[in-house]
């Protein structure tokens, strides 16, 4: 009979391995990291796979050795620098079976001064899926015939500089901020002459312990911590489920990392500016105020420090500029969002009602907190809708 693995001690070791040569920013990057190189094990147990992405804004900084040490735990890799699409989506289909696709330096491709990869890009997101399939022409001249290229596959990417990689490939990928190892972090140097053959050894206990849980993650859906809804969920729905078959102390451990990557994750994202904006009168300008004058919003936002409003292509953001970016959105009435009168002492001023704003809030803005729970899942603060306060709503002050 073959051995029975212990799924929660099998990914202990996989962290362990990663801990001798990684410095990760944040804790759950090493829970995360280890789920994802077992869900490589399992792509045909889900519907969709995360890619998985190494992102800093300067070299050095330690995104190549982790892909070097996901490199011997992962099947079949596949070390892609500046590998087109063609190359890829042949691999893929490749009968010989499916590689794990480790691209390095893909900031080549798609950073600012590459120009548009748009084949690559729709490869990277097809991919994503099971049933992402790339179409292309095979054949000469008039005997040509369209044949469906398979691109469900493990991705994992490096990134250096600022804006390297797109956002359709960005959400749907487990994002880990490399920065430099400062003088106190040490690591041991990785030697491929020697330690590969461990992370080998890891690789195929991993393989056996996929064959040994496939059926089961196959038939499960993993509960999602409160709050990690649509692309995060997709994201996260493959490694929950492996932590969940390892059993022990994983499944409570990976629903915190999912929370602590997601909400580091919205954080770095602000979204669209539409966003950005909506997001900053919630959560800076009126929270708590059922309304307030244009000129007072104004002068909040542009005294936000890094933010936007202050130098809207060399001015500051205007009552004008303002009133075209929130009539964009929906009021609960469904009708544009408008400034309205607002009576005062001694005057009446064009303002904006948070009662107008509270619909597109609930809709476009991320939850303004995630924290995790020590149960299965995590709570997140529900969004009340805002009261009138007693502090004067008409001051400018921030």
């Amino acid at each position: 009979m073959p051995e029975t693995i212990d799924g929660a001690a099998l990914l202990n070791d996989v962290e362990a391995f990663h801990r001798r040569f990684n410095v990760f920013p944040r804790e759950g990057a090493y829970v995360a990291v280890a789920l994802w190189d077992a869900h490589a094990h399992l792509l045909d147990a889900f519907d969709s796979t995360p890619r998985i992405a190494f992102l800093s804004p300067e070299p050095g900084s330690g995104k190549s050795r982790a892909l070097e040490v996901v490199e011997t735990l992962v099947p079949r890799p596949m070390l892609a620098v500046n590998a087109r699409a063609a190359a890829l989506f042949r691999s893929v289909s490749d009968s010989a079976g499916r590689p794990t696709i480790l691209y390095d330096e893909i900031d080549t491709v798609f950073g600012p001064k590459a120009g548009d990869n748009e084949e690559l890009r729709g490869f990277l997101n097809a991919g994503h899926r099971r049933s992402g399939v790339t179409y292309r022409c095979v054949g000469d001249g008039g005997n040509q015939t369209v044949v469906e290229f398979p691109s469900y596959s493990a991705v994992a990417v490096a990134v250096a500089g600022l804006g390297g990689l797109p956002d359709t490939i960005t959400t749907r990928s487990v994002i880990i901020r490399m920065r430099r190892r400062a003088r106190n972090e040490k690591v041991e140097p990785f030697r491929a002459r020697l330690h590969e053959a461990e992370g080998n050894k890891l690789r195929d206990r991993l393989a056996q312990w996929a064959e040994q849980v496939h059926k089961d993650i196959a038939g499960c859906w993993p509960e999602m911590p409160d709050g990690v809804t649509d692309r995060a969920a997709d994201v996260w729905e493959p490694l929950l489920a492996v932590a969940d078959a390892a059993g022990g102390a994983w499944p409570e451990r990976a629903r915190a990392a999912c929370v602590e990557l997601v909400s580091a994750a919205r954080a770095d994202d602000k979204g669209s500016i539409g966003i950005r904006l909506l997001t900053d009168l919630r959560d800076h300008v009126m929270a708590g105020i059922d309304r307030l004058p244009t000129v007072a919003i104004l002068d909040r936002l542009c005294a936000l420090e890094e933010a936007p409003w202050a130098d809207m292509a060399g001015r500051p953001l205007d009552s004008r500029g303002l009133a075209k970016m929130l009539g964009e959105y929906m009021t609960t009435d469904n009708t544009p969002i408008k400034a309205r009168n607002i009576k005062t002492a001694g005057a009446v001023l064009k303002g904006y009602y948070a009662a107008d704003l509270y619909d597109a809030w609930e809709r476009y803005c991320p939850p303004p907190l995630l924290r995790a729970a020590t149960s299965a899942t995590a709570a997140t603060p529900q969004i009340s809708a805002p009261e009138t306060v007693a502090a004067d709503p008409f001051s400018s002050a921030t």
